[in-house]
């Protein structure tokens, strides 16, 4: 009842797409059928994606949550308390937040493009840490690397993979490209991810990988062809294989505006925090196409300007005037 009430009363474009998004996740108001029913799982669920917006800490957040607007277009009765707040990014679970993930995910996608990049599990400063290492030896910064596969037109994040160890591109590739549908999706790549198993991997599933081939060893050389049927067929790229370079824009976009440095201290903490941190970049996204529509085209008005010089009587009389005295 609360949230019919809040979806004819939506006050910006956020928060419809907050509402449909818990509509189509199937997530009960409540999880319990007793008991308090004070908040609800569209509130916290809410709650949670601004503070993944926010880039701010859990105390940080609920004291501005005080003097924003969301309170009352939540519906909430009372401002939730630090420890209550991070009680529900405990609650959900890695499934639910990939259930929420896949709502946002585009309906139909052709060309795509897979990269992984670093993230700092462990907020400490460079600066500092250089001069540290002068007087005695720190412990290692804490890695975490992330996977992305994207679609190419709309930019959104199809999936993605966090791991706290150095793994190979292909191992992890592996592991995405098992769970997503790859029928008719054609797949860009960077050196890294040039493996003859993992052309198979794709194969099997009705799907193409381009990636160019890495420096062949000397056997390789003297044939000129390098090993594997597939590989062989990347050894010349298609024309719109330069559109790969849009992760990298996308990889770029997430370090500048939302993650800096993952903020839980956990392991299992940091992957849902991450999980959290792509359902809010998919909203940017799509915010973006619903305020800029890419179908929209652009009118341009050219104005010519011409300036004209017309003699008049004023210089007659002043050659005149010149000519008497």
């Amino acid at each position: 009842m609360l949230l019919n009430k809040t979806l004819s009363k939506s006050n910006n474009e956020l928060q419809n797409q907050l509402i449909k998004l818990f509509h189509s996740s199937g997530i009960p108001l409540h999880f319990n059928k007793t008991g308090n029913k004070e908040f609800t799982n569209y509130q916290r669920i809410s709650l949670i994606i601004l503070l993944r917006r926010s880039k701010k800490s859990l105390r940080d957040f609920v004291v501005e949550l005080r003097e924003s607007r969301w309170t009352s277009w939540l519906g909430l009765r009372r401002i939730p308390g630090k420890s209550t707040l991070h009680d529900w990014i405990k609650r959900f679970e890695m499934k639910t937040i990939r259930q929420l993930f896949k709502l946002l995910k585009p309906q139909k996608s052709t060309l795509t493009a897979i990269d992984g990049t670093g993230f700092d599990s462990w907020q400490r400063s460079r600066h500092y840490e250089k001069r540290a290492n002068e007087i005695g030896d720190l412990p290692h910064m804490i890695y975490a690397k992330a996977d992305l596969f994207i679609d190419v037109k709309t930019r959104k994040v199809l999936d993605f993979n966090l791991n706290f160890t150095r793994i190979h591109d292909v191992k992890v590739a592996e592991k995405i490209f098992k769970r997503i549908n790859l029928k008719g999706k054609i797949i860009l790549a960077d050196r890294g991810y040039d493996s003859e198993h993992l052309h198979e991997i794709i194969r099997n599933k009705g799907g193409i990988l381009y990636a160019p081939v890495r420096k062949m060893d000397k056997k390789a050389f003297k044939r000129k062809k390098p090993g594997g049927f597939y590989r062989r067929k990347c050894i010349e790229l298609p024309e719109y294989y330069h559109q790969r370079s849009i992760i990298e824009a996308i990889n770029f976009s997430i370090k500048k505006k939302q993650i800096t440095s993952l903020l839980s201290k956990k392991k299992y903490m940091q992957k849902r925090e991450f999980g959290w941190h792509m359902i809010v970049y998919n909203l940017r996204i799509e915010l973006n196409e619903t305020q800029f529509p890419q179908e929209i085209g652009q009118n341009y008005f050219f104005i010519l300007i011409g300036i004209y010089v017309f003699p008049d009587s004023a210089l007659n009389y002043k050659a005149l005037y010149t000519q008497i005295f």
